[in-house]
């Protein structure tokens, strides 16, 4: 395990994880005093992002400091910045977890100049004066009160004294600090106690710790981007008191997970890393439509017009169009979003094409990109082919890739199994748009003569799953609209890009 000398001559210790691009997510961990090892790998993040994973001085591998004074919040801020120049960085990524949040808020004061992006994992943020009452714990314990397990652990979570031994009270809060007390959970639990310094541990918010008036001022200075991520169970902090610290940073979002607590990660893993991966990547923005925050990526010139916007097929997302995106940017400035259930994009639930129609339409009326170009693929297109007819002044030109013909399948899909590796998508996604391609609405194909928009038709040839003739049909019923045969299968961008940009060329697409 790498070791580096801090400001006082303690040895600190530290992990590496993952081998994503980009500089390493500096991780700080909290307990307070709990060794890094509790943090795994996050749920995964480690797969998107490299991970340095640092033992606080006292900790895992880490050497006690000669002066047990130095455990205290704000004496390790120099502990962090030897390890930013230690790694050589001129900026860094920060995550704080839990008591850690309160180390990287002090490190983010103190060096506002040195960090990129700060990420904030449930973390009461006693740095800036923002603490939990115990009415405000009791409300958070009740969302408990019918697990089998609730009304023991209650009446030992009453009986915390002043007495009571750090170990303990971390024993006795454990079953509320995850959204399911499951055997990942418990097990998860149960290194606590053997992972926390117990004497750092009383030291680490101690008298002195925090000025959060100061702290406040200071933080005035900090440009970087702040995400304050809160679970929707956890009472330390409350998602009202996660919403609080945001608002005290000059560029902060918050977030709640739904069904986490403490542990986000553990709960669920699958959301946790979507929210912070999409926050740290700097391709990715965000927006909000009809409540459902939507990943895209942006490529090309501000000036560059007219806008074109690709959008992605089922189980697929917006960083398959890159080859694409980044050819057309040459002229265009290209938005490529990831629809609901997809990519970095919100799990929401309603995942029918009119929900997905409805979707790109306040996509594009949010980024006033009316008059658009929209080239769109297999379910993608089946929504833009909607939207063109319900809205036909929002789109300039359209093109469909291999969309659904919208006639009754024969025979019909059966339901499709969840497959036992993690799907591509919100498995929910591919159960109801199946249930609609069985017995679509019969005015999705009636109304195919409300589109006046020019319009393309790519079919993917014989090799397609996608019946050829459908799409013949298809072009036929819309008014300005021609077909191209590009015999490359369903998925033409991909399988021949040349040719996929050689017929958007013709179709007037520089």
């Amino acid at each position: 395990m790498p070791h580096f000398t801090t400001y006082d001559g303690t040895p600190l210790a530290y992990r590496t994880l993952g081998e994503g691009t980009g500089d390493p997510l500096i991780c700080l961990p909290g307990g307070p005093m709990r060794e890094a090892a509790y943090l795994g790998d996050l749920g995964g993040l480690a797969a998107h992002r490299a991970l340095v994973l640092l033992d606080l001085r006292g900790t895992g591998a880490s050497a006690e400091p000669a002066d047990p004074a130095t455990y205290r919040c704000d004496r390790q801020v120099e502990d962090v910045e030897a390890l930013r120049a230690h790694l050589g960085l001129d900026r860094i990524d920060l995550l704080g977890h839990s008591a850690g949040g309160n180390l990287a808020t002090l490190y983010a004061a103190a060096h506002p100049e040195r960090v990129r992006s700060l990420v904030l994992v449930t973390s009461l943020a006693r740095a800036l004066g923002i603490t939990t009452t115990d009415e405000e714990w009791d409300a958070s314990v009740e969302i408990f009160a019918g697990e089998p397990w609730y009304a023991k652990a209650r009446a030992e979570l009453d009986a915390i004294d002043d007495d009571t031994p750090q170990a303990r009270v971390l024993e006795i809060t454990a079953p509320f600090a995850y959204g399911r007390w499951d055997e990942g959970a418990r097990a998860h639990a149960a290194r606590g106690a053997g992972e926390t310094n117990g004497r750092a541990a009383a030291a680490f918010h101690g008298e002195g710790a925090y000025t959060p008036d100061e702290t406040r001022r200071a933080l005035a200075a900090l440009t970087a981007p702040v995400l304050v991520l809160a679970g929707e169970y956890d009472a330390g902090p409350t998602p009202a008191h996660a919403a609080e610290q945001a608002a005290r940073f000059p560029h902060a979002e918050q977030r709640t997970l739904p069904g986490a607590s403490h542990f986000p990660w553990i709960d669920d893993p699958e959301t946790f890393v979507r929210e912070v991966t999409a926050f740290l990547d700097p391709e990715i923005r965000t927006l909000a439509v009809n409540g459902v925050r939507l990943a895209y990526r942006v490529y090309g010139s501000e000036s560059a017009a007219p806008p074109v916007v690709l959008v992605h097929g089922r189980g697929e997302n917006g960083a398959g169009w890159r080859g694409i995106a980044e050819a057309l940017a040459e002229h265009h400035r290209v938005y490529v979003p990831d629809l609901r259930g997809h990519g970095l994009s919100d799990r929401t639930g309603g995942y029918g094409f009119a929900d997905f129609r409805d979707e790109l339409g306040g996509f594009l009326r949010a980024l006033g990109l009316g008059g658009a170009t929209v080239v769109a693929h297999s379910m993608g297109g089946g929504a833009a082919y909607l939207l063109a007819q319900r809205e036909p002044d929002l789109i300039g030109r359209l093109v469909l890739e291999e969309p659904p013909a919208f006639v009754p399948l024969d025979p019909p899909r059966p339901v499709a199994a969840r497959p036992d590796t993690p799907p591509p998508c919100d498995w929910e996604v591919v159960t109801t748009t199946d249930a609609e391609l069985n017995t679509p609405d019969p005015a999705w194909r009636a109304d195919a003569h409300r589109i006046t928009s020019p319009a393309l038709v790519l079919a993917g040839g014989p090799t397609s799953h996608v019946p050829q003739d459908r799409l013949a049909e298809l072009a036929e019923r819309i008014p300005h609209a021609r077909l191209v045969t590009i015999p490359a299968g369903h998925t033409i961008h991909e399988a021949d890009p040349a040719a996929f940009l050689s017929a958007l060329r013709e179709f007037g697409l520089g």
